[in-house]
């Protein structure tokens, strides 16, 4: 292909906004030339400029991966753009170049979190194994469940995939370091995190362009980032002192401090933890006890509930156990006098909104919990029915069914 000269003026002026203004994220895909969150005429504007020599080369301008920047590049971005292209090179969250040839047909899974953004782009028919714990969780996959097992998250079973001969196989982050070599003659694997805050944009970005799915990806963005914008935009009027100070409990005293995704979400949702600054732990779940906990004295509690403590989440329609965890908390003699206690604002919320895609989701409830005036016009249980049905096209009444939050006062 060749970039006329009046292609070049026309889209000069939109290039320099482009380079000039900051983006979310840097799609890590060869052919994003200019270095932003998508691959567009513009980066075949910017390719030919490399070939002109009047624009230096990028990391990602070699969008057919052979080492070179030519005209091969821009034909390269061109079927990327009309998603004819042959094949892919991503750079994943090991930091390696991944080549995946296209279109991508079958598809092993790690990790549950894949199922439910694959799900999302409307390509959940692509995915033949799942990780075996997934077998478990029949209410929010009723199909997907039934598919053959590959093992753990972080403990594949490599001849298990193999049989299934997959065209992909997607990991969660660096677990099961080894991978690649068990599957090198049988399926490219690329490891992604959705990290909250952090790279779950790029990663559903990412995985729509390697499933030709980017318009789905693009909806499902914009259709959680407005929820989670409101949200930004009115806490960022509020003093501190206006913010409730929480104690954000993981396990029987043991709390969620920075590092960890529940810290992120309780500063996001207009909360402020008094575990911050606590760095002991690696993980961000360190351990820490009563007398402590008496000495911060919270205004608000709010404990994760993990399966393991209570029921809850889509496998769940009675508030029974959840209603159980909260009491218990509510009656631990050495915290009797702490303002938290004393006012009876103690929290559980399902571990099925505070984690992988979904942990928007707890940033909406844990808002509306902590904000309920400025919140008024929030409701949660709309934004997360709209999503089930519009995004994992469930047919699955949160009137009716499923545990997330509890007590569920202002939501």
């Amino acid at each position: 292909m060749k970039i006329s000269a009046a292609m070049l003026m026309a889209l000069a002026g939109t290039l320099l906004c482009v380079l000039s203004s900051a983006v979310a994220f840097t799609l890590d895909i060869f052919g994003n030339a200019n270095m932003d969150d998508t691959i567009d005429e513009n980066d075949a504007v910017f390719v030919q400029g490399i070939i002109n020599s009047t624009n230096n080369s990028t990391e990602l301008a070699d969008a057919n991966y052979d080492g070179k920047i030519d005209a091969l590049d821009l034909e390269q971005i061109e079927k990327i753009i009309s998603g004819e292209e042959k094949n892919i090179t991503v750079i994943d969250e090991s930091g390696k170049a991944v080549t995946i040839n296209e279109p991508v047909e079958r598809i092993v899974i790690c990790h549950a979190m894949f199922a439910e953004v694959l799900r999302s782009l409307g390509a959940e028919d692509r995915i033949v194994g799942i990780p075996t714990y997934m077998e478990n969780y029949t209410a929010f996959y009723p199909d997907l469940s039934k598919l053959p097992t590959v093992g753990g998250a972080s403990t594949q079973d490599s001849e298990a995939i193999v049989s299934l001969k997959p065209d992909l196989v997607i990991v969660w982050g660096n677990w099961a370091e080894n991978l690649e070599m068990d599957l090198k003659d049988v399926a490219p694997v690329l490891r992604l995190t959705y990290r909250p805050f952090s790279t779950t944009d790029k990663d559903i970005m990412t995985l729509g362009y390697v499933v030709g799915k980017k318009k789905e990806a693009e909806k499902l963005i914009d259709f959680y980032q407005k929820p989670l914008s409101l949200i930004s935009s009115r806490i960022s009027s509020l003093s501190e002192e206006k913010k409730p100070r929480v104690y954000l409990e993981y396990s029987d005293y043991r709390t969620n401090s920075e590092g960890s995704g529940n810290h992120e979400m309780l500063l996001m949702a207009g909360g402020r933890n008094i575990a911050s600054g606590i760095t002991t732990d690696t993980s961000g779940t360190p351990f820490v006890d009563a007398e402590w906990v008496m000495k911060e004295n919270p205004e608000i509690i709010m404990r994760r509930a993990l399966k393991a403590d209570a029921s809850c989440g889509y496998d769940e329609d009675d508030t029974a156990q959840i209603k159980a965890l909260r009491e218990k908390i509510l009656s631990r003699p050495e915290l009797a006098n702490i303002t938290a206690i004393k006012n009876g604002d103690v929290y559980c919320f399902a571990t099925d909104i505070s984690t992988g895609l979904s942990y928007w989701l707890g940033i909406v409830y844990m808002a509306k919990q902590l904000h309920p005036d400025i919140f008024s016009d929030l409701d949660p249980v709309a934004i997360h029915q709209e999503y089930l049905t519009r995004f994992q096209r469930r047919d699955f009444n949160l009137n009716e069914h499923g545990v997330f939050f509890y007590p569920a006062e202002a939501v």
